[in-house]
């Protein structure tokens, strides 16, 4: 059985940040717009890529894991997945937690509705005990969702090193929501990328074969199909540059030349210089003190971390930090 259930008017909100982020000093636009159906289908061949450990790391993660993980929730759970996308390593945990139940209940959360439609039809197919309800949003949105679903702890599942595309303090704020919608019974599962070195970190995200950068420049695309606009996808470069200090791996789309672009549908005509920069994507890199400052600020507690054989990659099992009990007074 599935539901859809949409929360936004993604068009307008897509207008809104386009217009917004293109007329911005310095310009940018959203990381968020990256996954549209042709944008899905590229980021699913990124995880294919050499270069882009991220994957083959939280896979192998939860391949050994997922088994120790369904054994936290003995009795009925329902499965909570923020971007979702086609759920491929998600399968690794369905798997795990239908040996022991007869039906499971998971409720997938992804901005793209038609990759959320055909994940869900197609997890049907593969699982017919499962129960599903998606949820075509964004994440805040989707937190909204999280607090309808109190029949049974849940199990939110946060994959891909999602959390990196928030700056520090904002994943911190994020995660606190998340926090607050869960019950002492509920538990977070965030994958999470480690800091490791800047060539390893580049090369993942700007890969030999060009599926990075076609993935990047899928947002001008995106423009132009979606907004009447005219980019010329020839005129703007890909780069990506770690930024070591900050732990961050930055992406830009750079204007080969100066050049005018025409958006029809917001009436906008954007000039970018030779050279420009459009920020499209932080991902951030943690180390392990910082993965603890994160939980510690979101009211959070590690159960369990997991980590990949090179340690280049976490899999944290979180649960709500239980209150801190002021000592009683001493007699005198």
């Amino acid at each position: 059985m599935t539901n859809v259930i949409d929360t936004s008017d993604p068009l307008t909100e897509f207008s809104r940040d386009v217009a917004a982020g293109l007329t911005a000093s310095p310009k940018r636009l959203d990381c968020r717009y990256f996954y549209d159906a042709e944008g899905s289908a590229l980021f699913d061949a990124i995880c294919e890529l050499p270069e882009y450990y991220l994957t083959r790391a939280e896979t192998a993660i939860l391949r050994t894991h997922a088994g120790d993980i369904a054994a936290g929730f003995p009795g009925d759970v329902t499965l909570v997945e923020l971007g979702s996308g086609s759920a491929v390593k998600t399968r690794l945990l369905l798997d795990a937690f239908l040996r022991s139940r007869s039906h499971l209940r998971y409720v997938p959360i992804d901005i793209c509705r038609p990759v959320l439609e055909a994940s869900a039809a197609k997890l049907l197919r593969e699982y017919p005990n499962l129960e599903i309800t998606a949820v075509a949003a964004e994440y805040h949105q989707g937190l909204q969702q999280l607090q309808t679903e109190t029949e049974r702890p849940k199990l939110i599942l946060w994959l891909g090193s999602n959390i990196g595309n928030f700056d520090r303090p904002d994943a911190a704020r994020f995660v606190s929501q998340v926090r607050a919608a869960m019950t002492a019974a509920d538990r977070l599962l965030i994958g999470v990328d480690l800091r490791k070195d800047k060539a390893i970190l580049e090369a993942a995200y700007d890969d030999a074969a060009g599926v990075t950068a076609a993935f990047n420049r899928n947002l001008l695309a995106r423009i132009n199909r979606e907004l009447d606009g005219d980019f010329d996808l020839d005129a703007f470069g890909h780069r990506a540059v770690y930024a070591e200090a900050e732990g961050r791996v930055e992406m830009y789309l750079v204007s080969t030349r100066a050049q005018t672009v025409r958006i029809g549908r917001l009436g906008l005509e954007i000039a970018f210089a030779a050279g420009e920069r459009v920020h499209t994507e932080n991902s951030y890199k943690y180390s392990p003190a910082e993965i603890a400052d994160l939980c510690a600020a979101a009211g959070l507690a590690m159960e369990h971390s997991y980590f990949d054989a090179e340690r280049r990659f976490c899999v944290c099992v979180l649960r709500g930090a239980l209150p801190t009990v002021a000592a009683a007074p001493q007699a005198m």
